[in-house]
């Protein structure tokens, strides 16, 4: 089994920055990609970034030039560098992570979310 444990979510006022981190750890045989998603009060959840494993990145546009996504394969743990924050960024963030298995089969897990609140 593979945990995720997320951390770093917090109130910031507009403008500010705050980092998430997500660490995976159980039985990992290879991480493929890792991605963060968000879902807001009554909004469907929705890709906010992810990076593969080779370190090709991929961005919702409402986040480009803002949020940063980068991964330690090594400690097995992916960051989200959130700057220039916006109330609209407000939302529950979740960690996903694709888990590679023997004979070329993969699984998705996902963390419990931290929650993200930009207020002024």
């Amino acid at each position: 089994q593979v945990q995720l444990v997320e951390s770093g979510g917090g109130l910031v006022q507009p403008g500010g920055s705050l980092r998430l981190s997500c660490a995976a750890s159980g039985s990992i045989f290879s991480i493929n990609a890792m991605a963060w998603y968000r879902q807001a009060p009554g909004k469907k959840r929705e890709l906010v970034a992810a990076i593969t494993s080779t370190g090709s990145t991929d961005y919702a546009d409402s986040v480009k030039g803002r949020f940063t996504i980068s991964r330690d394969n090594a400690r097995k743990k992916a960051y989200l560098q959130m700057n220039s924050l916006k109330p609209e960024d407000r939302a529950v963030y979740y960690c996903n992570v694709e888990v590679g298995l023997p004979y070329g089969r993969s699984a998705d897990y996902w963390g419990q979310g931290t929650q993200v609140t930009v207020s002024s």
